[in-house]
């Protein structure tokens, strides 16, 4: 069993606290990503996991046994860095071979591993070459088997793939993902790549200023944010906000209107309005999440077409409703220009209703 459990853990660099009280849990052999914009503690995290840096405070488990205080060496892990860090000087046999050699296995044992993660890698026969013999794309995949060779039931893996390019960015993804549910290990993985979170990880933890906003599997992180800050991170283009002004009837039922346009709701709403006190919500929507139709229809709000970008699957159009400047999907076939006027309508099942002074969702 190779489970990781943080337990109120915080790390502080002078004044800037880089990790504040995070508690989480990595369940064994589960492929846990941490996301968040540079400087959110994600990386830092993953470094006092990996004891390259001692907590402040707080307490680390790997398989119920107590590292916090532990040197790397001794934590049974191993760690994929985002400058590739493999020893120029060295073939790419004896880099894979360094870390085993590190802990005094025996030569034979040595030339099995290497050649068992060259195998799993596809890189068998760069064996014999140096680094610099070789392109960026080879030396991540030499610095993935140097961790996979030391046969760790721990990989942390900060930002691996970051300096590929765009297609072998995609390639190893998926990869990645195959090798390290073939081996069964327990994985933390460090991004700012949404797209990399989000089709990678068995769950996803999005951080913000030190602390964990949300952590779910990918599909309840994109489709139910817990916060405006994880609904505008997570999503390309991000999730849209429209301000909302609810009208209080008498009996106690509530209508969200949007200028003089009032958006379906759903009758819980209500409730929710009640309970957070507030006459002013924030609505998010999703690009893909909404009606678009070229002629008035029950319930919809006019908006006016500012910009058509035609993405090949579809077409992102930047549309003016109100105030608000909105991103929304449509069909590649759906005719829209600039300056022409659409309609959008809303499903209630879609929507996301914010409370602007704490910025958390309150309903749906």
């Amino acid at each position: 069993m190779a489970e990781i459990r943080i337990e109120s853990v915080t790390k502080a660099f002078g004044d800037k606290v880089a990790v504040d009280d995070v508690s989480l849990t990595v369940h064994d052999r589960e492929f846990l990503v941490l996301l968040g914009p540079s400087g959110c503690g994600k990386t830092t995290l993953l470094r006092t996991i990996a004891g390259l840096g001692m907590a402040d405070s707080g307490r680390i488990s790997i398989g119920g046994r107590d590292v916090t205080y532990l040197p790397p060496g001794e934590r049974q892990l191993s760690m994929v860095f985002q400058s590739y860090a493999i020893f120029p000087h060295m073939t790419v046999r004896d880099n894979i071979g360094f870390g085993l050699k590190m802990h005094g296995e025996d030569e034979a044992a040595i030339a099995r591993s290497v050649d068992e993660a060259a195998e799993l890698l596809h890189i068998e026969e760069l064996l014999e070459r140096r680094p610099a013999d070789m392109s960026g794309g080879q030396r991540q995949r030499v610095a993935v088997a140097r961790a996979l060779a030391m046969k760790a039931e721990v990989v942390l893996m900060d930002e691996p793939l970051s300096n590929l390019d765009a297609l072998l960015r995609l390639e190893m993804r998926a990869e990645l993902k195959r090798l390290l549910a073939d081996i069964g290990a327990t994985t933390v993985y460090v991004t700012h790549d949404q797209i990399e979170a989000l089709s990678m990880g068995d769950r996803v933890a999005v951080m913000r200023d030190g602390k964990v906003q949300q952590i779910d599997e990918p599909n309840v992180v994109y489709d139910s944010p817990a916060n405006r800050f994880v609904g505008s991170f997570i999503g390309n283009p991000p999730m849209n906000f429209i301000d909302a002004t609810i009208d209080l009837a008498a009996d106690g039922s509530a209508r969200a209107l949007v200028g003089e346009h009032e958006i379906v709701a759903g009758a819980a709403l209500s409730d929710h309005v009640t309970a957070a006190a507030t006459d002013r919500l924030v609505v998010g929507v999703r690009a893909e999440n909404m009606h678009v139709t070229v002629e008035h229809s029950e319930g919809a709000l006019p908006a006016t077409v500012q910009v058509v970008e035609p993405l090949g699957s579809q077409n992102l159009l930047t549309v003016l409703v109100g105030d608000s400047r909105l991103k929304v999907s449509t069909h590649p076939t759906f005719p829209a220009k600039p300056d022409q006027e659409l309609w959008l309508r809303f499903p209630p099942e879609q929507l996301r209703w914010i409370d602007p002074a704490t910025e958390r969702v309150i309903y749906g």
